[in-house]
């Protein structure tokens, strides 16, 4: 099916959209690091002040988000993707992961509603997160875009978020593999 649907955006004829959510926070983000034996290396780090993204992103890098400084929920889903409905200009394919704020009961329930406005949500099928790659921008986002300087306060961070989000399809990219099978 997602095969499919990848056919029918190329070709022009839908909307595809991949979306989830993240959270950036002062706390910082290191997925690896290495030192030398006899070298100290440490990355200070703090509680801070966080920042919650849900995003929905193309394979030609349109992104569409909305941040909030409180959990992504159901009722966050649901605002963010009716106002969307309201606006498409022809069929649109969301790609959603089987997390529990897109799977609720609420958000479900909106799901017809959304069909008769040309609003469709696709569910992956479980543990498969390497099917969705807006998983890989917002690890970009957050190894790539986001310097470790940036990390100074809070307000530098998210500017820096913010600033980085806007010149997505412009100055930043990602060229993603065309799916396969």
């Amino acid at each position: 099916m997602l095969s499919l649907l990848e056919e029918q955006a190329q070709a022009g004829h839908i909307d595809l959209y991949y979306g989830d959510e993240t959270r950036v926070s002062e706390e910082g983000y290191v997925p690896y690091g290495w030192q030398f034996v006899d070298e100290q290396v440490y990355i200070a780090s703090k509680r801070g002040r966080a920042m919650n993204y849900f995003g929905l992103l193309s394979r030609d890098n349109r992104l569409l988000y909305q941040a909030s400084s409180k959990n992504i929920t159901a009722d966050f889903i649901i605002t963010f993707l009716d106002e969307l409905s309201m606006k498409v200009h022809k069929q649109t394919v969301i790609i959603l992961d089987n997390a529990r704020v897109h799977t609720a009961k609420k958000v479900k329930a909106c799901l017809k509603v959304w069909q008769q406005r040309g609003l469709y949500v696709f569910y992956l099928p479980p543990y498969s997160p390497h099917l969705n790659i807006i998983e890989r921008f917002w690890k970009e986002l957050k190894e790539g875009w986001i310097r470790p300087t940036d990390y100074q306060t809070d307000q530098h961070l998210f500017y820096a978020v913010d600033r980085a989000l806007a010149a997505v399809g412009r100055e930043l990219s990602i060229k993603f593999k065309p799916y396969q099978n």
